[in-house]
């Protein structure tokens, strides 16, 4: 493991170089902030630059290079980082905050997306049409979108880096990836890897830094043809507005308020595990986190005191701990930003039923803890309950009906992920087809996705456009419709 003082370099056309500016970053641990893990460059517009540089002069021969090839390096890369899973897996879970059972799972998950994009090279890459001149050999084929800017979030500093640059290399384009200033250890060990697979000088490069620095110039440099985003609302449609403006691509994931609706037929004890889990894994700290509790009718009380029985019972504490079930938050804006939002609750009129504080003493005075807080009576039109927390917080709201649970999981900005616990199989297909979220669970918390397929949101959730399996290819590739005909004479 990194010590203090180590410090770490950009990633620029293969080779390990310092930033411009001498400036640089410590890497803290949220759990114990005495603890700094090595110290990361703040990158300049020069940086930036010679890096977009690199990876335009590597694009023509990584374009090139035949799916098998391409396909090889990730699967090598797939393979190594499986091999380091435990030591990545604990680097994340020292700066980040979250369990070590979390963090080795996630560096997994980034070893399957991988191997899932290994193949991808090997798959069928456009259609042929019949052509109204039978001499005509009429076909399309997707080619790279080019030169992408990849900004990425520090909650899952592992899988989102992996699945938007496994995609973005399996198509053939060439990356500037932009890592969150809370997370850089993690992103450096993932280059790390993936250059060890064998990758060309130039297709992946990295810049460590401040989005306001390096992420706006991805997204202003007419050399970079797309951005994909994954972070807030306010900074993703600013930089949307930005990036198409000048005719560039843009991919960006944003965030959700996510409802879990628990029907007057469902089993409490399954619907009071999807929401702690949902709420409380990653000290709540994921897009798709459960952040409502919608309950029906008779069971309210019943799911609600079960739910805070369970939320004290749970064990807080360091993530490197393997006893506990939630770490602290990332940083102290987070705790903060969380903090505000508990009071925000209690003004407005929701009832703490537990939790709602910093937790202090010997365990947690050098971290960034907050208790498992759960609001009761919480009303559908309080801010808690429309704006995203991001945190180990969870409101229960009292509904007559499914329908009007329905329609109150729908009256929110956000629509990234919502659930349904129920034994009512038609109650499920109506939920189905009523909620608006690109991702549906029935019996399933709302939180966690496969790899292989598509990952995003509705409404303010996403820019319509989705992540992950077979889908990431609409946005990383371009069509081009070829009319082979055979020369006259």
């Amino acid at each position: 493991m990194a010590t203090a003082e180590r410090t770490y370099q950009n990633f620029i056309n293969g080779k390990w170089v310092d930033a411009s500016a001498a400036e640089r970053r410590p890497d803290q641990n949220p759990a114990d902030t005495r603890e700094v893990l090595g110290e990361f460059p703040r990158s300049t517009v020069e940086d930036v630059r010679s890096a977009i540089d690199a990876a335009v002069a590597a694009l023509p021969e990584w374009r090139r290079t035949s799916g098998p090839q391409r396909s090889a390096i990730l699967h090598k890369a797939a393979n190594l980082l499986e091999q380091r899973a435990s030591e990545v897996g604990e680097a994340l879970t020292l700066e980040e905050g979250k369990t070590i059972a979390e963090g080795v799972g996630e560096v997994m998950r980034g070893v399957a997306i991988l191997r899932y994009y290994a193949g991808e090279p090997l798959r069928p890459f456009g259609e042929n049409y019949q052509a109204t001149n039978p001499t005509t050999f009429l076909y399309t084929e997707q080619v790279p979108l080019g030169v992408v800017g990849v900004i990425t979030p520090w909650n899952f500093p592992a899988a989102i880096p992996i699945w938007k640059l496994a995609p973005c290399l399996a198509y053939g384009n060439v990356a500037v990836f932009k890592p969150a200033e809370l997370t850089p250890l993690t992103a450096h060990l993932i280059v790390e890897t993936l250059a060890e697979a064998g990758l060309p000088d130039g297709v992946l490069n990295m810049v460590q830094g401040p989005g306001s620095v390096v992420g706006n110039e991805l997204a202003t440099n007419p050399k970079v043809n797309g951005v994909t985003f994954t972070g807030s609302a306010e900074v993703g449609k600013q930089l949307y507005r930005v990036a198409t403006d000048r005719g560039a691509r843009v991919q960006l994931e944003l965030g959700g308020k996510n409802p879990l609706i628990v029907a007057d037929d469902a089993s409490v004890d399954q619907a009071v595990e999807l929401a702690i889990s949902g709420a409380m894994r990653s000290t709540g700290q994921k897009c798709t986190a459960t952040s409502r509790a919608i309950v029906v009718g008779r069971i309210a009380d019943q799911f609600t005191d079960a739910l805070v029985d369970r939320a004290k019972a749970l064990k807080v504490g360091p993530g490197i701990d393997k006893e506990n079930y939630m770490g602290p938050l990332v940083s102290e804006d987070a705790r903060n930003r969380v903090l505000e939002y508990i009071d925000i609750g209690k003004r407005e009129g929701a009832t703490v039923r537990t939790g709602g504080e910093q937790l202090s003493g010997s365990d947690y005075d050098h971290g960034y803890f907050v208790a498992p807080t759960i609001f009761d009576n919480m009303k559908p039109e309080m801010r808690i309950a429309q704006e995203e927390i991001f945190g180990p917080v969870i409101g229960v709201i009292r509904v007559d009906s499914i329908e009007d649970a329905i329609k109150i999981a729908n009256k929110v900005d956000y629509g990234l992920s919502a659930s349904l616990a129920t034994r009512d199989i038609g109650r499920a297909f109506e939920f189905i087809r009523q909620i608006e979220a690109g991702i549906v669970h029935v019996n399933s918390e709302t939180a966690g996705a496969e790899p292989h397929v598509p990952f995003g949101g509705m409404k303010d959730s996403s820019s319509y456009s989705r992540e992950q399996g077979r889908a990431a290819m609409e946005f990383f590739t371009q069509t081009k419709t070829v009319y082979l005909d055979m020369p006259s004479g």
